[in-house]
């Protein structure tokens, strides 16, 4: 809606015509259409508004509850701590460590330490130089 009020205060020429709401059969140009248009805009940011204050009220409402938003883990925390020792490890890779514990390797980076990804101690094989 607020894209037409910008469109709607926007200058007209005589080249241009003016918004004209089909659906409604709101004529812009006369002021009847101009004031009716300006009432319906902020109708329809009054009900945006009372809607995101209820979601806002009713989020409140639940966390006051112990509820919390959001999928829950896939893991539990001791799979996570145990899915980061591998990982630290550096006897597995995050492919291995996922197939271990049955999920997705991207569910294995949600769940590793940040500051540990990409800095795993190299470890040598037996044989290699």
């Amino acid at each position: 809606m607020r894209h037409w009020v910008t469109v709607w205060r926007a200058p007209t020429t005589p080249s241009t015509p003016s918004p004209e709401s089909f659906e409604q059969g709101i004529d812009t140009t006369t002021a009847e259409g101009q004031s009716m248009f300006g009432m319906l805009s902020v109708l329809a940011e009054l009900q945006r508004e009372l809607i995101i204050a209820n979601t806002r009220d009713g989020l409140a409402a639940a966390r006051a509850r112990g509820r919390t938003g959001g999928r829950r883990p896939k893991l539990t925390p001791d799979q996570a701590h145990h899915a980061q020792q591998l990982y630290d490890a550096g006897d597995h890779t995050v492919q291995r460590i996922a197939d271990l514990l049955q999920v997705p390797r991207s569910t294995i980076y949600g769940h590793l330490n940040k500051t540990s990804i990409g800095r795993r101690p190299t470890v040598s094989k037996p044989g290699q130089a």
